[in-house]
């Protein structure tokens, strides 16, 4: 008689109203024949270029792909015609194509083969190729393959320190479980259509990210110029330009400070990476130290600018405060500009961030392994300026556009735990 434990683990978590029976439970080699070869022709030898045979690269099943390969709309390299090429291992509809080697434990993860038509398809190199001996629906072994309950055999098997591979005769030691047709037509489904949520959110969350690098280029004078290749209705002056060491002063971050001061306290200190991943800063991304009267306080309104990195391009990343909070400090690898005239905080902040003024910031960039700026040279940068009221709608543009951003970021995140979280209860 079968414990709890026993019974549980023969069925998922979660299931579709309806189904009840057992999952069946089959060896690897029950399910899959595994007499189809793959070339071994490295990204090198492909070709862009059009030819007769497509090539799943196990580079792109790891990082491009996602757990079915629709061989008529993505996109593949291609083998030469001048290779030769034995016709029985071209690939079919339904076939698992794992990646047995990577840098981390996504190595073993898989893509099946559909919508292949008259499609000639080659397995590439560091791939091997599991042809299915019995019937599936379309759909369902990709993500089975790919879920938990399936990859969690594979991480015993699993070699190497740098690079992580998995043998062929390895992976056949595995066990495949699956429902009937039905379930299991119902679970491919589900996920493809998850899939199909987190592809077309993710293309949105694309084009705004690509709208706002275009618009930070265009809104904002070029060098040389008075007036943006785009703007707003109704405004045509001729915008200025300013010395930031004209327009306020600068302060440093934290200094004095040992590794023991941090991490308790009733204080909280700006990151090095919230100013430099933010336009704005995010208030909640501080962390504790000690109340410290000798510091200098972060105000509102005031903007951060780090102070060295590993490449000049991203040297001088800047962001601004909008916070109310008490007793906030600037990091130690940052300092701190106040500004003394009236400025629309978040056109200031998306202007530091426009291609012009970046340009200007790299150019003081100093350094061979480590680059850094100085205070100084950071203020006798000249930035453009239109008129307030110009200043307010550039501003409220791009907090729009971020704020449409980070809501498909969170959507997307929201799509990805769903699945995550389905990947786990709906196989066993």
């Amino acid at each position: 008689m079968m414990n709890n434990e026993e019974l549980k683990n023969k069925n998922p978590l979660i299931r579709f109203t309806g189904f009840y029976n057992d999952w069946i439970e089959k060896n690897y080699k029950e399910v899959f024949d595994t007499s189809v070869s793959n070339n071994t022709l490295s990204r090198a030898e492909l070709t862009s270029e059009k030819t007769l045979t497509k090539n799943v690269h196990y580079g792109d099943i790891l990082i491009k792909y996602n757990s079915i390969l629709n061989i008529q709309k993505d996109d593949f390299p291609f083998v030469p015609d001048s290779v030769k090429i034995d016709s029985k291992n071209f690939l079919r509809d339904g076939d698992i194509i794992f990646a047995d080697t990577a840098e981390d434990e996504t190595c073993g993860k898989a893509v099946e083969i559909t919508e292949i038509e008259n499609e000639k398809v080659l397995a590439g190199l560091h791939t091997f190729v599991a042809r299915p001996k019995i019937q599936f629906t379309s759909k369902y072994l990709g993500y089975f393959i790919n879920s938990p309950a399936f990859h969690n055999q594979l991480i015993p098997y699993m070699q190497g320190t740098k690079v992580t591979s998995i043998s062929k005769s390895n992976v056949q030691k595995t066990y495949v479980k699956f429902p009937d047709k039905k379930e299991q037509s119902k679970i491919g489904e589900l996920f493809f259509q998850i899939d199909s949520l987190i592809f077309s959110t993710l293309k949105e969350h694309d084009k705004l990210i690509s709208l706002k690098k275009c618009m930070l280029q265009k809104m904002f004078p070029k060098n040389g110029k008075l007036i943006p290749e785009i703007r707003f209705k109704g405004f045509i002056d001729e915008w200025s330009e300013k010395k930031l060491g004209n327009l306020g002063e600068t302060f440093t971050g934290l200094s004095g400070k040992t590794k023991d001061d941090f991490g308790h306290g009733q204080a909280k200190f700006v990151t090095y990476m919230n100013v430099f991943l933010n336009p704005v800063a995010d208030p909640e991304l501080v962390e504790t130290i000690e109340i410290d009267s000798k510091q200098a306080e972060v105000k509102y309104g005031d903007i951060f600018f780090t102070t060295s990195s590993e490449t000049p391009e991203e040297v001088g990343m800047s962001s601004i405060w909008l916070d109310q909070g008490k007793n906030v400090y600037l990091n130690s690898f940052c300092f701190g500009y106040r500004i003394t005239e009236k400025i629309d905080p978040y056109y200031i902040a998306y202007m530091l961030r426009s291609n012009v003024v970046r340009s200007k910031i790299i150019l003081l960039a100093q350094g061979i392994s480590r680059y850094n700026i100085s205070k100084k040279g950071m203020m006798k940068i000249s930035v453009p300026f239109p008129s307030y009221i110009e200043q307010q709608k550039i501003g409220a543009f791009f907090q729009n556009l971020d704020n449409l951003i980070k809501k498909q970021s969170v959507e997307l995140e929201k799509l990805n735990n769903i699945k995550k979280t389905l990947l786990n209860k709906m196989f066993v």
